[in-house]
């Protein structure tokens, strides 16, 4: 058997992959735990010279991974070099703030000495999608590295090039053994490998589907796991917002990656009263982004990931207007040469409750936009859903925004005149439909760690 990668300009076969067999599979969960027997009690100051390592590799290899990007997945390049320079970042962060994060905490108890532990737990299986393919990995493996455990990864088979090439550069920065494996496998493979003693536990992002079948199968063998999946992301335009600044936040939001993002911006409910002047402003924003080729300089926006993911797109936008939505915007397939996977920006008006757009999270770049009667309908608007990522809300009252954000929007990132985004310092995950668990912070080195409790009475 074979996994294909497959240029999504033209739908040439990038490269061929042979597929592990069982028994390849096996070998590699093996060598990984045979790694950590020993990479577990390394010195921190060591971890943290090999992740400062990995930063520098990534740096050098920028262009040639963002290239691959393009490739693979019709990542621009001038964002493929932003993403690989963020995962460098978040090899930095841990380097510089692992120890600490990971130090001792006493506890003052009848005991002589009391106190919180930390200690790896052994090989994290990661199960990746094709969306960022580097950052996605690379914000779980950081601080999985950190901490002392190994890591394994089945990645989308669209991304098998870039799976590998991060294998190389953890390889060549100096890591002991095999500290990490990538599984070349297609998805029928993995119970068996969470269920497989020496993998103890399981990370993954991708739909809210995929995660509860992994929740199910990991739940079974009684493994932790961390999930961040799907989000329907609101965003509030308030009756005070500056909407120019707005608009252009906005439309950044739900274009980034080309809105194949679980957090850009989705649904954008806006305040009746500046709903027109809003709609205007957003609709000059989405018109900007440059479209074409992916690998050459000045392009936004490639083509999506695989053209039946265009495809699924373009028939939940002809259901929304089916369902009454009006499309001011895009809506259509490119039918020229070259352009395979491609779908114009999109926005839909008039979207209201039981249409498609108002509970489904699409994934592209489409934007739905919503009519609010006032800014208690704004919110309540916005937390009418199953998932519960992100969410952000523009005014210029300081102290009403924090209170929205805060105490009143239901998600687990909450943003004030800001696109939601992911930081190495801030956790990041949702709640609901859109899973649980934190990844990045310090949160994020707790989720894989055995926080052991020593007590000593002399």
């Amino acid at each position: 058997m074979s996994i294909l990668s497959v240029n999504p300009i033209n739908g040439h076969v990038v490269k061929q992959y042979r597929e592990d067999t069982e028994q390849e599979i096996k070998e590699k969960i093996e060598k990984v735990h045979h790694t950590w027997q020993t990479y577990q009690d390394t010195d921190y100051l060591v971890r943290a010279q090999l992740l400062l390592k990995v930063a520098e590799l990534l740096k050098q290899r920028k262009d040639e991974l963002a290239t691959l990007m393009a490739l693979e997945m019709g990542k621009p390049l001038k964002s493929g070099v932003a993403e690989i320079l963020k995962c460098a970042a978040v090899c930095e962060y841990y380097a510089q703030n692992g120890e600490s994060f990971l130090a001792d905490q006493s506890i003052v108890t009848e005991a002589s000495k009391s106190y919180i532990s930390f200690r790896p737990i052994g090989v994290v299986l990661a199960i990746m999608p094709w969306n960022f393919p580097f950052w996605q990995v690379f914000r779980f493996l950081a601080p999985a590295l950190m901490a002392g455990n190994c890591g394994l990864l089945k990645h989308s088979s669209g991304v098998t090039g870039c799976a590998l090439a991060i294998e190389e550069v953890i390889a060549a920065a100096g890591f002991e053994g095999d500290v990490f494996k990538v599984l070349v496998c297609n998805s029928k493979s993995i119970a068996s490998v969470i269920e497989n003693p020496m993998v103890k536990a399981v990370t993954l992002t991708g739909s809210t589907a995929a995660g509860k079948q992994i929740a199910q199968q990991a739940g079974k063998f009684l493994k932790k796991t961390v999930l961040e999946l799907g989000g329907s992301d609101p965003y509030l335009i308030l009756a005070d917002a500056d909407l120019p600044a707005a608009a252009k936040i906005c439309a950044a939001a739900r274009l980034m990656n080309n809105g194949q993002s679980c957090i850009a911006a989705k649904r954008f409910i806006v305040v009746q009263e500046v709903e027109e002047e809003f709609t205007r402003l957003f609709k000059a924003e989405m018109e900007k982004p440059v479209t074409g080729d992916p690998q050459q300089e000045g392009v936004d926006l490639g083509p999506m990931a695989r053209v039946e993911l265009r495809d699924e797109l373009h028939e939940q936008v002809l259901k929304c207007i089916a369902q009454g939505a009006k499309c001011i915007l895009g809506g259509t397939v490119p039918l020229a040469e070259g352009q395979h996977a491609f779908y114009q920006p999109t926005i839909l008006t008039g979207v209201k409750k039981g249409m498609l757009a108002y509970y489904e999270e699409i994934f592209g770049p489409v934007a739905a936009i919503i009519t609010a009667e006032s800014t208690d309908d704004a919110v309540w608007i916005a937390n009418d859903t199953n998932f519960g990522l992100g969410a952000a809300v523009f005014t210029q009252d300081a102290i009403l925004a924090e209170d929205i954000a805060r105490n009143k929007l239901a998600a687990g990132s909450c943003f004030v005149n800001e696109g939601v985004k992911s930081d190495p310092a801030l956790p990041f995950g949702g709640i609901n439909e859109s899973g649980y668990g934190r990844e990045l912070s310090q949160f994020g080195i707790y989720e894989f760690l055995n926080v052991k409790t020593v007590y000593i009475k002399a």
